[in-house]
């Protein structure tokens, strides 16, 4: 369907809508996964202790790097490792950290770059759920000073003026969609192929182009989205 160009280039007008989204990878902290190790606890069907112990010297060392694997979405232990963003029609700006010593000055470049003076309103795929949550833990453990709350909301609920989340503005309330899904649904292009879940061994392999640019399209995707929100009049 045709989309009402005017009601967008009104929106872009009168006020800056920065889109946004960020890709994480698990904690690359060595003595965690140890800690982990140590955690690891048997089902509790088992009673024998050499049932016990057979349990623990097949599955010790999986349960520990499963569980390290969730750590890509905890902002406490796990890191960003990418932030891609752009205001209303401009260019996509794209940071990647190639190690965790660069992910400090990843997060200052894309804090560095938002209004600190007038308000913006920040637009992207459950970023209430997830992407503010996690940036906000990683500026406080890492020291990096966050924009004023009129740029950078530090807890917004998905129906805050001050953010648009893509996927609540859609799915309503707790429901979720996908944006793969919701591309898919608005006629806009859909990912090729690669997806969030296989950015972790992309940087463990070194693909780093791969993950920016991936996150990149993204940004590309939640604009599309948000341009079909404007254009009803959302």
């Amino acid at each position: 369907m045709p989309l009402d160009m005017s009601a967008i280039q009104e929106a872009y007008a009168s006020h800056s809508f920065v889109y946004f989204d960020i890709e994480t990878i698990p904690c690359q902290d060595e003595s965690y996964l140890i800690d982990l190790e140590r955690k690891v606890k048997p089902p509790a069907n088992l009673k024998k202790p050499e049932s016990i112990e057979k349990w623990l010297a097949e599955n010790r060392k999986s349960a520990a790097i499963e569980a390290l694997s969730k750590t890509s979405f905890d902002g406490g232990r796990g890191h960003v490792c990418t932030i891609a963003w752009a205001r209303n029609d401009g260019p996509v700006a794209v940071r990647h950290a190639k190690t965790t010593a660069d992910e400090r000055s990843i997060l200052a470049d894309f804090f560095g770059d938002l209004d600190p003076y007038h308000s913006e309103t920040l637009v992207g795929h459950n970023i209430a759920g997830f992407d503010i949550g996690f940036l906000r833990k990683r500026a406080i453990y890492l020291g990096v000073k966050m924009p004023a709350s009129c740029s950078f909301p530090r807890d917004p609920k998905p129906w805050d003026r001050s953010i648009v989340d893509t996927m609540a503005a859609w799915a309503g309330g707790t429901n979720r969609i996908s944006m793969d899904e919701l591309c898919q649904i608005l006629g806009i292009q859909g990912k090729d192929g690669f997806d969030g879940s296989q950015v972790a061994a992309a940087w463990a392999a070194g693909e780093h182009d791969k993950i920016a640019e991936y996150c990149k399209d993204d940004v590309w995707r939640t604009r599309e989205i948000h341009k079909r929100f404007l254009a009803a009049g959302y």
